[in-house]
């Protein structure tokens, strides 16, 4: 098997390798990134809904960032939420905030039951862009 380009971002490497996960993996020109949530430096949830999605956005920017990327090179999106109909309204304006412009990544949202203690979940498949020379 090959090993795996696994990117780490600066600074959550431990968190990682704590719950044993890569938090993102390049291969064939894309970047995977493992599901964010807006954790604090010590893993735990931030409790505000709000504060709690933007925190995860800046996870999500932090590992695609480490892999020389913006959100603008995402290509498709998956979201979590435990309670969309009653979350949904205030999630999204702050998802939108790290979005960027048109045309957007292709999404899917998902209603979950159990996020181990978040309430909101985002991973992306991203293309990486091509190194010049």
């Amino acid at each position: 098997m090959t090993a795996r380009d696994v990117v780490f971002p600066p600074g959550r490497q431990a968190l990682y390798e704590k719950n044993r996960y890569s938090p993102a993996v390049r291969a064939n020109g894309l970047l995977f990134v493992s599901g964010q949530v807006g954790s604090r430096e010590d893993g735990s949830p931030e409790p505000d809904l709000q504060a709690q999605v933007r925190l995860a956005m800046q996870n999500l920017l932090a590992v695609l960032g480490a892999a020389n990327c913006t959100f603008d090179d995402v290509l498709d999106v998956t979201v979590f939420m435990t309670d969309p109909q009653a979350q949904f309204e205030q999630i999204w304006p702050v998802v939108q905030e790290f979005w960027g412009q048109a045309p957007h990544p292709t999404v899917t949202a998902v209603g979950v039951t159990w996020l181990y203690g978040f309430n909101f979940e985002i991973k992306v498949i991203a293309k990486v862009p091509e190194q010049t020379t």
